[in-house]
């Protein structure tokens, strides 16, 4: 309790050190917020750059397909014996690669 009256006395802590306090807390936020996810947004992009005919691919509605024809921003899917057009956006990653999270 002194210890509290004794720093409202004395006008709270120095300048240096609410920067520093500051300062440390938006690097903490950069390094385990932001900067994983701008990591993981360009891995997705650069997948979805390299995306051709006949691979497979798992899509946001959990559905698997294979690649039929690819356009600037859409791809055309085999679904069974159906072919559906959908957004590039819509894929979530290849069939082939490993669960990230197991």
């Amino acid at each position: 309790m002194m210890n509290v009256a004794l720093l409202q006395a004395a006008g709270g802590p120095p300048a240096a050190m609410q920067f520093l306090l500051f300062g440390g807390m938006a690097a903490l936020f950069y390094f385990l917020l932001i900067r994983p996810q701008s990591k993981a947004r360009k891995d997705m992009e650069a997948r979805l750059s390299t995306l051709k005919s006949g691979d497979e691919v798992i899509l946001s509605s959990g559905l698997y397909a294979t690649i039929d024809r690819v356009e600037e921003k859409v791809l055309w899917l085999k679904l069974g014996n159906s072919t559906v057009k959908a957004k590039r956006h819509a894929v979530v990653a290849l069939a082939a690669e490993p669960d990230p999270q197991n």
